[in-house]
């Protein structure tokens, strides 16, 4: 297996001749590095597959870290990447995850078969840039310009897939793309490592509530500390699992965990001991988190943003509250204190709707079917 990044030249580390020669363009950021986990753990299962992993970091010491938006830098990043790459070898197909690594390379996707792996499309990110912290150009003209270019590299592209069919309907409504071109394909987890544990019934009724969130503020980490403090500190734990520094807490009831990776025995740990995943995010799109929680057979508390309607059905398996709203937290967590029997019940509902939706043995094996459908093509 070959692993390329910024500081290390291209290198063969003994891979075998195969009968897929693969370069996986991969987004390093916040749930992306989990997705890229996963499907590395899927990929190493398959011997006809030469993978070769091109990871674009979301910050760098170099030129790109100057120019003035997330993607400029993620497509800058990645297209040095491929170009160096394709230097010393050849690849049958191309992986870019996500949309915003491909900017640069339209030249590359129109010589090279490329699926091109979305959890937004640029419309759908325009929505909720701001939140990400992203620096548009405000003008009409450049508007148009990235619209028209990104809807020729999806035009280009061998194939697409989509997290969501919030994403796939955004690029068949807005971006003109066939919808057969469209293979809606979440990331999905791995049930074997995130499954559900028979808890005791909560002592004295105090739930267990679980936060995990890289950027703390974006996900709505501090509305659920003002929601804790002003209704459910005496009713509840809380567990954070974040990388930023938090306000001030109060009380001994909220514990902060640092330095946890994706995937690790830590993290899964935390999911099995919670009985409630509260998640008040103003901005996401596809959140693989989500899908941990609902494998561990958690209820989920969601802010209906992006596609997380498509994970969490209000009422079913979790509710959906509007962002920016602590009050409407209160009440949603104290309904499921006050009823023990329906927090099980949709715990159950979440566990199913994960074996259904969100496995990752079926979904990563779908996906690498379609990347060699792509070479056979």
């Amino acid at each position: 297996m070959k692993i390329i990044d910024p500081s290390s030249e291209v290198s063969n580390t003994g891979a075998k001749s195969s009968d897929y020669r693969l370069g996986l363009v991969m987004e390093q950021k916040l749930g992306h590095i989990t997705h890229t986990q996963n499907l590395e753990r899927w990929l190493s299962d398959d011997n006809s597959i030469q993978p070769t992993w091109l990871k674009v970091p979301g910050q760098a010491n170099d030129f790109w870290q100057k120019v003035p938006t997330i993607t400029l830098k993620d497509s800058g990043r990645a297209w040095k990447l491929v170009s160096g790459a394709l230097r010393e070898q050849n690849f049958d197909c191309l992986y870019y995850h996500t949309q915003a690594t491909t900017l640069l390379s339209l030249g590359i996707i129109q010589r090279i078969p490329t699926i091109i792996s979305l959890d937004a499309t640029p419309i759908n990110f325009s929505s909720v840039a701001e939140v990400y912290r992203e620096q548009p150009l405000h003008t009409k003209l450049f508007g148009k310009l990235k619209f028209e270019w990104f809807r020729r590299i999806f035009e280009s592209a061998a194939a697409l897939v989509t997290f969501s069919h919030w994403a796939k309907n955004s690029l068949v409504n807005d971006y003109g793309i066939a919808s057969d071109k469209v293979t809606v394909i979440p990331p999905g987890v791995d049930l074997s490592y995130w499954h559900p544990t028979v808890k005791p019934a909560a002592k004295d009724g105090v739930l267990r509530l679980l936060f995990v969130g890289g950027d703390f503020a974006r996900k709505g980490g501090e509305v659920l500390l003002k929601a804790f403090n002003s209704g459910l500190s005496d009713r509840c734990t809380l567990d954070i699992v974040t990388k930023d520094e938090i306000p001030e807490l109060v009380g001994s009831s909220v514990r902060v965990h640092k330095g946890l990776t994706p995937n690790s025995p830590q993290l899964r740990q935390l999911y099995t001991e919670a009985d409630l995943f509260v998640f008040p995010t103003f901005g996401d799109c596809t959140p693989i988190v989500v899908m941990e929680a609902m494998a561990s057979g958690l209820p989920v508390l969601a802010t209906d943003v992006g596609a997380l309607a498509e994970q969490v059905e209000d009422g079913t398996n979790g509710f959906l509250v509007p962002p920016h709203d602590p009050s409407a937290i209160v009440e949603a967590v104290s309904t499921l204190v006050n009823n023990p029997q329906r927090l099980v019940a949709m715990g159950v509902a979440s566990r199913t709707k994960a074996e259904k939706f969100f496995n990752g043995e079926h979904n990563y094996k779908a996906l690498i079917a379609l990347m060699k459908q792509c070479v056979q093509q």
